[in-house]
């Protein structure tokens, strides 16, 4: 296992940087400032930073070809400690300042080309950036409401940007689907007095007057709750963006809920509806499923047909016999109506996580990622862990939590009755349990078959039905305590069928491994590194590079920056194989 400032493939592999943090996106945007100089301007046509999911679309449009095509990748936060000369303070925050932190987050989409054996990006119409103060549309039975109007959209229905996009996901007609998460960190407010407490839908998703350190409100007043209370409403969406049509308004899809969403991986149902499943990244938090009210009909307009603004939310409990049950948020059933706060279907949406728990769904250890075998249909969960489990701050344990003081995670696999994905009903089993053996405690240690890992976050299918998994230990515990001897973040390869697990890559220090995709003929893999070098503190003041845990991926002194890599098969044959 690594512990060093670089990434590792297996022997007869090879990797290199594809593109970094604060890369032009084409010939016509501005190269990266290695002092940090560049200005909010120059990222709004750079590569954003901490690339997350990530997926890549064949040029032209419906193609299969494995040559060209649009890469398209989120960016789930900033690091302004790293994005100006003099690092970050509160005191050294300005409106331009604040600005260029927007523009490095949401998502980016750019040309890349196969040119004499290496991936390029290249000059592209359809090259773009989707910030924080891109204007977004919000669709579905939310928009217009009246927890959705403020005083800069009176209607409810225009928003500005997206932000800390995690994972995604990528529907059946073309389209990419980036994932709101921690939005509350973005929030807050210095009107005396104001009280988050009592505001039951800020107090249930974490959105506080002190805010969680990104300082924006005093500088872009829409971030002052005090002031703008509806606005952390109009976060914690999911995006549909079009990377073909670089006119398009991204749409905020209102049906699928409000959450800190991890990821949308959608499947087909047996009779053609659309199934969106997603988890929500927090410790004690659930796993839902968008069912689309219309069947996806290929070659028709998809915007008429309504897919994802018309259709049933569900939450899920995992029952302790190893089955579960998908149970309705709708409005008027299951105690979802006026008396317990609900006034209408939106207000359901609005306040998604407090409705599941009004139903009873299954609290689990922090839900990330979701991938759907590409053949048996079965569907994987990654739970990243949760120290709070059978502890007095935390739920008990349980069929589908079985460990107390969970450290390391699971993952935890289901098999939609009938194998419909539109079905109520599901049985369900633990596929692993991560652990580290060198650990004389029993709920550490694990069930692996192969190597050992920690903390399962990102899971991705290849179309052989290998289940590819990346970890995310936390940054300040790489390497220590329960973790020592784990080595850096990690990316595995398992067996869906037999459970064998084998470590395939090993990134830089203080990274997260996130965010995968492979061309269709599977001889090219990309994958994100996101945050090398990351402090515990996440965003503290950095000017001095002596303080930098990491200086991937460009070496000697330099600031450390996430980015994105490509591997290949030095023989040329397919990746995994």
């Amino acid at each position: 296992m690594s512990s060093d400032d670089a990434v590792h493939v297996p022997k007869g592999y090879g990797a290199e940087v594809l593109i970094a943090w604060g890369d032009p996106i084409d010939g016509k945007a501005p190269r990266f400032d290695p002092q940090a100089r560049n200005s909010a301007e120059d990222q709004e046509r750079q590569w954003g930073q901490h690339n997350d999911g990530m997926s890549f679309f064949p040029l032209p449009r419906g193609s299969n070809s494995s040559r060209r095509g649009l890469l398209v990748s989120n960016h789930e936060y900033a690091d302004p400690g790293l994005m100006f000369p003099d690092g970050f303070t509160e005191q050294n925050l300005t409106p331009a300042r604040v600005r260029k932190v927007q523009a490095a987050h949401g998502v980016s989409v750019v040309a890349i080309e196969l040119r004499e054996g290496r991936w390029r990006v290249v000059d592209s119409p359809y090259a773009r950036r989707i910030t924080g103060f891109t204007p977004m549309e919000l669709t579905g039975p939310a928009a217009g409401h009246e927890l959705m109007q403020t005083a800069a959209d009176p209607d409810g229905r225009r928003v500005l940007g997206t932000l800390n996009n995690c994972a995604h996901g990528v529907t059946p007609w073309g389209t990419y689907l980036a994932c709101e998460e921690n939005f509350n960190a973005y929030f807050g407010t210095d009107v005396p007095g104001f009280d988050t407490a009592r505001n039951a839908v800020m107090r249930r998703y974490g959105v506080t007057a002190r805010g969680a350190g990104y300082r924006w409100h005093p500088h872009d007043e829409r971030f002052d709750i005090g002031r703008h209370p509806n606005e952390s409403n109009r976060f914690g969406w999911v995006v549909e963006i079009d990377p073909f049509d670089p006119t398009s308004t991204p749409k905020k899809r209102t049906a699928l809920g409000r959450l800190k969403h991890e990821c949308a991986t959608v499947v087909l149902a047996r009779d053609g509806r659309v199934v969106v499943y997603t988890g929500d990244d927090q410790v004690n938090e659930y796993v839902y499923k968008f069912v689309s009210r219309r069947r996806w009909v290929r070659g028709k307009p998809v915007e008429p047909q309504r897919l994802l603004d018309e259709g049933t939310l569900y939450v899920a409990r995992f029952d302790g016999r190893g089955r579960g049950r998908w149970l309705p948020l709708v409005h008027g059933q299951h105690g979802l109506d006026a008396n317990a706060g609900f006034a209408d279907q939106a207000s359901v949406l609005v306040n998604t996580r407090r409705a599941a728990d009004v139903v009873g769904a299954t609290r689990l250890d922090r839900p990330e990622w979701i991938a759907a075998h590409p053949r048996t249909r079965e569907i994987y969960v990654s739970l990243t862990g949760n120290p709070t489990r059978g502890t007095d701050n935390g739920p008990p344990v349980d069929g589908a939590n079985p460990r107390r003081d969970n450290r390391f995670g699971h993952i935890l696999r289901w098999r939609e009755a009938g194998g419909d994905a539109a079905a109520l009903e599901f049985d369900w089993d633990l596929f692993a349990q991560a652990g580290n053996p060198t650990r004389t405690e029993e709920s550490y240690k694990g069930d692996i078959d192969g190597d050992a890992f920690a903390c399962p976050d990102g899971l991705w299918f290849d179309a052989e039905g290998t289940l590819w998994i990346q970890t995310d230990i936390p940054t300040a515990s790489i390497g220590t305590g329960v973790y020592e001897g784990l080595g850096n973040n990690q990316m595995l390869a398992a067996d869906a069928a037999t459970g064998r697990i084998r470590r395939f890559l090993v990134g830089p220090p203080g990274c997260e491994i996130t965010g995968m995709t492979m061309t269709p003929d599977a001889r090219w893999l990309f994958v994100n590194i996101q945050h090398p070098g990351e402090t515990a503190g996440e965003g503290p003041n950095k000017p001095d590079p002596a303080t930098w845990r990491s200086h991937w991926p460009d070496g000697g002194q330099s600031r450390p920056r996430s980015a994105t890599i490509v591997i290949r098969r030095l023989d040329g044959g397919r990746i995994g194989s």
